[in-house]
């Protein structure tokens, strides 16, 4: 019997059995961390006691048994709370209702093809994300493109990885990735453009650092406008103002031209030629003088100077690029200008030398082989050429092809608020929160008559206007296949049951389209859509025996068609394009041989330009956005996770300290970002590194995790011309302060109904949830109001207290059973106890009386109980403890910190952190002290 015939409904015995299932203990399975491009291989073993444990694989080529702090903590983010665990769909008063599979799928499917009849095809919508397998995305695109004939199907990769898709296209006229990973190690001068590494891809930061260390004459620049984590690495860090790479590379491929730094054999048996290179240099003319480029970038000249000539004498070069590139109103302009000085030197597709766009998400990849934007076809297939539109159509049987493309992400939900797109169905993505312009995309749900939204939790901002949930598996629980930067194919494979009743998202799309009257869809199992996808990748790809018309394309994995189950369960990773024999290929391009039709490459003429959107009095700075270390995107799997939550515990705008006083904001006070499309508040902070004019705000936080701190509603809509690709780099935007009256924290054991506070933000911690908060209106009554906060209105309550009126000071704990079960602290300035300590309250089985009078004057009764703000998340290392081993031991490295409290000896991530405090311990030793 295949899956897709077994009954939709589930019984409920079923349900009951899945927490004994997930007790059930499973051997160690191989599968694949799922959150950043780099692909991580990952050993995962459940216990008899429920409990799972995570580990790097060491086998796998990509990270060879490493992990980041995100990917040792994946064992706390598999917990059943907030999961959706059965299909439900939304009544008319708003209240969400549990419906059987059959009834959420009837209802989904019969909308669609409703809005179909009445509105035409081109009025639904598919929003995907590279969250998804690559069988999930190939069914999602087969549906919209082959079957309901409209390529509205569009990906959140539309907003970090389409300007380097489009980069690449007109480069190579392929989506490729030339390089591999072993080619950062192997390079003697690697280029890290608008990429945090260390931050963003800590593992491959990690190869980068040892790489360095063994060849210390190996160079690596930073090109990026915040000095960042990255930045410890590096021998060159060129602050470049925003906007400004274009400027920046036409120079460099001036400087390279007038130099004679060119593989002139390669110009000419693989490009275009000196006309193409004559086009490119033209419209970079004003960017011929170093000088000039300096003035443009706001860079020192010499230090620019320096970087041209490394490249130009150095042929083993390495430019990796990512989001600081990707998100701008001229992102593929920025990609193709790097490109051309690597074609114009020939370094490309050989070993330590080439191009590289980092990915953003696990498998950003794999959903481009499929053509999960609207604008693609599958298989690396263009939806504008007639032919390969029909082999498409042809292989699929499909009774309609799309003959244009489809809606980019940001004009898809300005057509919905529109009306022109009736139905949309989201997949495993939070449009509310992270698209530009973020409160348009909530208006647009609110107003679209059907929205379908497939996901893994209940709660989202998204989520919240969605008329039929659909519950789909989560990473432990899927099956199927990703694709990482290097263009590498691995397995995720379950080691999990399906919790309630979640399903596959490929099973999900499948029988929505049966029910829709599609044939075509009857897999019974992941495999059978990969192998689908192989055999159309390969499909007249070098000319069939009939006589077809070959289409070359180097996205091929021919060679792994055919495999059978347990062929397909065994399968390791492997990089395409994989051919007969069913070998990878580490690079392309060494010897030509491009995906254009004449095989050359393209130069491609970039003119530089400004964003979109200036600074101007009313908003003066500009808003640059971005990740965490510890956190990944909205925090639906990583907020579940304390050890994540410790580093970075609140939403914040990081700022210098003259602009800051220039908008009279201070540090650790409250302030109101705002620009022409939202506003937010958040906390101020002072990080370091960056410059006057410029403040960052992360991504991660919404509304289930804070009451005002969505960044996405403030970014401004503006989008590359080419790629669709919005700029989440540089939005003009002003500072000012949000006063309030008193500021107050709270950790408890329940969650706590924070909605009547001015200002709330929420993290999880060990045992405890905690809250940070303000607010603006007079509480008479401090205690009641306390006691109503934490749940302790029984008068008999064990609860302590101690109220200092005149100081505006209040601190109330809540005992049960002679256990911590909450606290708070209030006060009229923010300057409020340390959380750390307090955090570690709630491990206690007993609270002692030196505990009871911590909690009352609110600091530690014993010296050096209190660790500090964690520094080191792997290892759960505060602060404190790091700057007590410094000064007791005389510690002088980060390696011996490492040696002595083991901070920073696995991802490495908190290394700059500990070089920060050992500098800051130096500076204190050699300050002169003078006597009185």
């Amino acid at each position: 019997m295949k899956l897709s015939d077994i009954p939709v409904s589930i019984a409920a015995d079923a349900i009951a059995a899945n927490a004994a299932a997930r007790s059930t203990p499973v051997a160690s399975v191989q599968t694949t961390c799922p959150y950043c491009g780099v692909g991580c291989g990952v050993r995962a073993q459940r216990h008899a006691d429920g409990t799972v444990e995570v580990a790097g694989d060491p086998s796998h080529p990509a990270n060879a048994g490493r992990l980041c702090v995100k990917g040792s903590a994946l064992a706390e983010t598999v917990d059943l709370n907030d999961r959706l665990l059965h299909p439900q769909w939304r009544a008319a008063d708003g209240t969400l209702r549990q419906a059987s599979w059959d009834e959420a799928l009837d209802r989904a499917a019969s909308g669609l093809r409703d809005i179909i009849a009445r509105h035409g095809p081109e009025s639904v919508a598919l929003y995907v994300s590279g969250q998804l397998l690559t069988e999930d995305y190939y069914v999602a695109n087969k549906l919209m493109k082959g079957f309901i004939g409209t390529a509205n199907i569009d990906t959140n990769s539309r907003l970090c990885m389409s300007s380097a898709v489009a980069g690449h296209k007109r480069a190579f006229g392929e989506d490729i990735v030339p390089g591999c990973y072993e080619d950062l190690e192997l390079a003697d001068l690697v280029v890290l453009v608008g990429s945090n590494t260390a931050w963003c891809h800590p593992i491959l930061f990690q190869r980068l650092a040892k790489a360095k260390a063994d060849r210390p004459q190996m160079k690596l620049v930073v090109i990026d406008p915040r000095r960042t984590a990255t930045c410890d690495l590096a021998d060159l860090h060129l602050p470049v103002r925003p906007g400004t790479d274009v400027w920046l590379f036409n120079g460099l491929l001036h400087h390279l031209h007038r130099e004679g730094a060119i593989d002139a054999q390669f110009v000419q048996a693989h490009t275009d030629g000196d006309d193409a290179l004559a086009a490119a240099l033209q419209a970079a003319a004003g960017e011929a003088d170093v000088a000039a480029v300096a003035r443009a970038c706001k860079v020192d000249p010499t230090d620019l100077l320096t970087f041209y000539q490394w490249f130009a004498g150095t042929p083993r070069t390495v430019t990796a690029f990512s989001q600081g590139v990707n998100q701008s109103s001229a992102g593929t302009d920025k990609v193709n200008s790097i490109i051309n000085c690597h074609l114009l030197t020939g370094r490309i597709g050989k070993p330590g030398m080439g191009p590289f766009s980092l990915t953003g998400q696990p498998n950003a990849m794999g959903g481009r082989e499929v053509g999960g934007l609207a604008n693609m076809l599958a298989a690396h297939l263009e939806l504008a050429e007639p032919r390969h539109r029909e082999l498409v159509q042809t292989f699929w049987d499909a009774p309609a092809i799309a003959d244009r493309p489809g809606l980019k992400a940001v004009e898809l939900f300005e057509a919905i608020e529109q009306g022109r797109i009736k139905a949309v169905w989201v997949m495993a993505t939070n449009p509310v929160v992270s698209l530009p312009d973020a409160d348009q995309a909530r208006r647009a749900l609110q107003r679209c008559e059907l929205v379908i939204a497939s996901d893994i939790v209940t709660r989202t901002d998204t989520n919240d206007s969605a008329h039929i949930l659909l519950p789909a598996l989560g990473w432990g629980e899927k099956d199927g296949t990703v694709t990482n930067s290097e263009r590498r194919i691995s397995r995720q494979r379950a080691f999990l049951p399906a919790p309630g009743e979640a399903r596959a998202d490929w099973w999900i799309v499948c029988q929505v389209a049966r029910r829709m009257g599609f044939a075509g869809f009857d897999y019974g199992s992941p495999r059978e859509i990969f192998d689908e996808h192989a055999r159309l990748s390969a499909y007249r790809n070098h000319g069939e025996a009939g006589g077809e018309q070959a289409v070359p394309r180097a996205f091929d994995i021919g060679g792994l068609a055919g495999l059978d189950a347990r062929g397909y369960d065994m399968l390791q990773p492997v990089q395409w394009p994989v051919r007969a024999g069913g070998n990878g290929t580490a690079r392309l391009f060494a010897d030509g041989g491009f995906s254009h039709p004449d095989r050359r490459a393209r130069f491609v003429a970039t003119a530089p330009r400004k964003p979109v959107h200036a600074t101007d009095e009313d908003y003066p700075l500009i808003l640059n956005t971005g990740r965490v270390r510890d956190q990944w995107h909205t925090m639906t799997r990583t907020g579940k996770s304390a050890r994540l939550a410790e580093h970075l515990p609140e939403p914040f705008v990081d700022m210098h300290p003259q602009d800051a006083l220039l908008c009279g904001v201070a540090e650790g006070r409250l302030a109101r970002v705002s620009t022409r499309w939202g506003a937010m508040v958040v906390r101020v902070r002072h990080g370091g590194g960056i410059p006057r004019g410029s403040v960052f705000v992360p991504i991660h936080w919404n509304g289930q995790y804070s009451s005002d701190a969505r960044v996405g509603a403030l970014v401004n809509p503006a989008v590359d011309p080419v790629s669709g690709e919005p700029e989440f780099k540089h939005t003009p935007v002003r500072v000012d302060p949000f006063p309030v009256s008193w500021h107050g924290f709270a950790l408890a054991r329940d969650t706590l109904d924070c909605g009547a506070l001015t200002w709330w933000t929420r993290v999880t911690g060990r045992q405890f949830q905690r809250y940070e908060f303000a607010g603006r209106e007079s509480v008479g009554d401090r205690a009641g109001w306390a006691r109503q906060l934490l749940g302790a209105t029984d008068a008999e309550a064990d609860w302590i207290e101690y109220e200092d009126r005149s100081a505006g000071v209040y601190h109330a704990a809540l005992v049960v059973d002679d256990r911590l079960q909450a606290c708070v602290y209030v006060s009229t300035r923010p300057d409020l106890p340390a959380r750390a300590w307090l955090g570690g309250l709630f491990a206690k089985g007993q609270l002692s009386d030196d505990d009871r009078i911590g909690l009352l004057i609110g600091q530690a009764a014993e010296p050096g109980v209190d660790a500090g703000p964690t520094v080191c998340s792997c290892f759960g290392v505060g602060r404190n403890t790091i700057c007590d081993a410094i000064r007791e031991h005389g510690l002088g490295s980060a390696a011996e910190i490492t040696a002595c409290v083991k901070a920073g000896g696995n991802c490495g991530s908190c290394v700059p952190e500990l070089n920060a405090l050992l500098a800051a311990a130096k500076a204190d030793r050699d300050e002169p002290v003078f006597a009185g």
